[in-house]
């Protein structure tokens, strides 16, 4: 009976929306019929979630029971009310982009040879992808505390997608506890490629997330042509003020996008001053509430990363602390793989 009713509910809920969806297909555009498609795709997983929680929660000690579905029941109010928000974010972006399907021509004859990156073919200046090159990074927190620690390393290895040879780029986070110890809590490896004109494309990642030195999820990983995934531009080979383009394209799973701002003459990082730097604007339709400003300097990459909720600061920041190419010199002086963290531990 209990199957029975909840089989009822999936139809009463659930079935109009879809059967709307079908019914109106192209009607509005194919940017805005992907956001209501995505609106009901979302209620059905919320929805989902609950009777799952609410399943296992049947089989909890009694003790437990009431307090478990109290907890699946926010969860789900939480996630409706996500769901509209993230169609309002969508259709946001339709009215910039337009109502064309998302679908960029990718022609491998129009990419380079990324191991010649450096050599005898120039890189992006905002996103240099020279092979050998190594980035690292702190996190601070809004009291200013370290965090975690970034390495980014732009591996001489290559992966072919979608007959594309793409550079593969190693992406690891450590969490930095109050000893100064640090663990492995994200292990990630980037396809990128670089096009003629010199735009930056991202072709996919396969996302490894730790806990306690176990692999806990790959949420997050998408590989361009499985699954309907699209590539998208990572930086621009010329930005310009009001550019607005899809860095990724995974419905529901890997939807980044980005805005660029503008030009600063100079930022201050870590003592350091760059000239002529880029500062974009990073989102995902999917955590509406959420945003990045990042600051690109010509012939380095990424040198800060500032996050935002609801239009305040998080007062959380990603700083440069070193660059170098493996065989040269490092960009800085900064010869300690993090002072912040010895001055931590001396505390």
């Amino acid at each position: 009976m209990a199957i029975e009713c909840l089989a009822v509910l999936f139809v009463v809920v659930l079935a109009p929306g879809l059967f709307g969806i079908a019914g109106q297909a192209l009607a509005a555009g194919a940017c805005t019929d992907t956001a209501r498609a995505a609106f009901v795709a979302c209620q059905a997983e919320a929805d989902d979630d609950y009777y799952i929680a609410l399943g296992n929660c049947f089989n909890l000690p009694e003790v437990w029971t009431d307090r478990c579905i109290a907890k699946a029941e926010e969860d789900l109010a939480e996630a409706e009310e996500l769901c509209p928000e993230q169609r309002a974010a969508r259709i946001d972006i339709c009215d910039t982009l337009g109502e064309d399907p998302y679908d960029p021509e990718i022609d491998p004859d129009n990419f380079v040879n990324p191991l010649k990156i450096g050599k005898s073919i120039g890189p992006n200046p905002y996103l240099p992808l020279v092979p050998g090159t190594v980035r690292e990074y702190i996190v601070k927190d809004g009291d200013g505390e370290v965090i975690e620690k970034i390495k980014v390393e732009v591996l001489k290895e290559t992966k072919e997608i979608l007959g594309v040879t793409c550079i593969v780029v190693h992406d690891r986070v450590w969490e930095i506890d109050e000893e100064g110890e640090k663990s492995l809590i994200e292990d990630t490896f980037d396809w990128l490629a670089q096009d003629k004109d010199g735009n930056v494309w991202y072709f996919g990642e396969i996302s490894k997330e730790f806990e306690d030195g176990e692999l806990i999820s790959l949420e997050g990983s998408w590989k361009a042509g499985r699954d309907f995934a699209k590539p998208g531009i990572l930086m621009e080979a010329q930005p310009e003020a009001e550019d607005l383009y899809r860095q990724e394209f995974a419905l529901g799973d890997a939807e980044d996008m980005a805005e660029v701002i503008g030009f600063v003459r100079s930022v201050e990082v870590r003592g350091k001053n760059y000239r002529r730097v880029l500062k974009t604007q990073d989102f995902t339709p999917i955590e509406p509430d959420f945003y990045e400003h990042k600051y690109y300097a010509p012939g380095v990459g990424v040198i800060l990363e500032e996050g935002f909720e609801n239009d305040e600061p998080t007062g959380e920041r990603v700083e440069l602390v070193k660059m170098k190419i493996v065989g040269g010199d490092d960009d800085d002086d900064d010869d300690d793989d993090d002072d912040d963290h010895d001055r931590r531990r001396r505390r």
